[in-house]
């Protein structure tokens, strides 16, 4: 004869811990609270790699092509305007010129490194890998403007080691602190500007429409090819609110110890704080506008 008798198990409260969270201690956090708690450095290494080698694959494209497309800039304007020894702040037009178009490159290829990043993902589908990953709104903008003032340095690199073996071009560095503050500053500033127009820009039109009419125009109005003593007052006012004629003004000071911003190093020292505390404010608005979630998560 078959018992039929039947075993009951303990009736477990609502209050009671589950099984797994009782084992750990009950150390389970609330549904919503983060568990990573800090930086997540593991992350924010992964997405800042993940950028890198991103123009890595295609470096004949983001790194050598922006070189040799500089390098024709110094051919061109060295033979039209560099001929007869022309001198320029006391040192021949080619070595004036060099640090120009090192820096202008450094920020042109940063403002073209971030301004992709969201960009193609809100286009091909795949944003959802930048927005799902554990990393907060900060690592997500450090990870991509990193990335962009990397490609800038690698660029800026490799431009200068071509002028440096240039015929006529000579790259002293008497003041390497410019050289390095400016630099940084200027890919930092495209950096923010790119990172913004990604976030603008639904199409690649609209992303292509800010470097034609706002980057391009920008750069070569910014005392690269020419000095400000040469233009008519109006147009030098017109060229001092030009954020990018500091930084290569103060890029080329770091190689000629002579610049047109003003006199003495005090001019130069006051135009690396205004554009320290210009990319903090770049930074603040791409922070917020990242934590909006505007044209992004909508």
């Amino acid at each position: 004869m078959v018992d039929q008798t039947h075993t009951t198990t303990p009736h477990r409260s609502a209050s009671s811990p589950a099984p797994d969270q009782a084992s750990s201690g009950g150390s389970f956090p609330p549904r919503g609270v983060p568990v990573i708690q800090g930086i997540n450095r593991i992350g924010l290494w992964s997405l800042y790699m993940k950028e890198v080698r991103r123009f890595l694959k295609v470096q004949t494209q983001t790194i050598w092509a922006p070189a040799v497309t500089t390098l024709l800039f110094l051919v061109i304007f060295t033979v039209a305007l560099g001929r007869s020894g022309r001198e320029v702040l006391g040192v021949p037009f080619a070595s004036f010129v060099a640090p120009g178009l090192i820096v202008m490159g450094m920020m042109q290829n940063a403002f073209a490194n971030s301004s992709f990043s969201l960009l193609s993902g809100k286009i091909q589908g795949t944003i959802i890998d930048l927005l799902m990953p554990p990393l907060s709104v900060g690592e997500l903008m450090t990870g991509i403007i990193a990335a962009a003032i990397t490609r800038a340095v690698m660029v800026g690199c490799t431009v200068a080691a071509a002028m440096f073996l240039w015929p006529g071009v000579t790259l002293a560095a008497p003041h390497i602190w410019a050289i390095i503050w400016f630099g940084l500053m200027g890919a930092a500033m495209l950096s923010f500007l790119g990172l913004l127009t990604s976030i603008w820009s639904e199409k690649f039109d609209h992303n292509a429409a800010i470097t034609n009419f706002v980057i391009a125009p920008l750069s070569l109005l910014s005392g690269t090819f020419y000095v400000l003593d040469n233009l008519a007052p109006a147009f030098q006012t017109v060229s001092r609110l030009n954020p990018f004629f500091y930084v290569i003004s103060g890029f080329r000071y770091g190689f000629l110890g002579e610049s047109d911003i003003g006199s003495g190093e005090g001019a130069i020292v006051q135009a690396a704080i205004v554009l320290g505390l210009f990319n903090l404010l770049l930074g603040f608005v791409t922070y917020r506008l990242l934590k909006s979630g505007w044209k992004i998560k909508s």
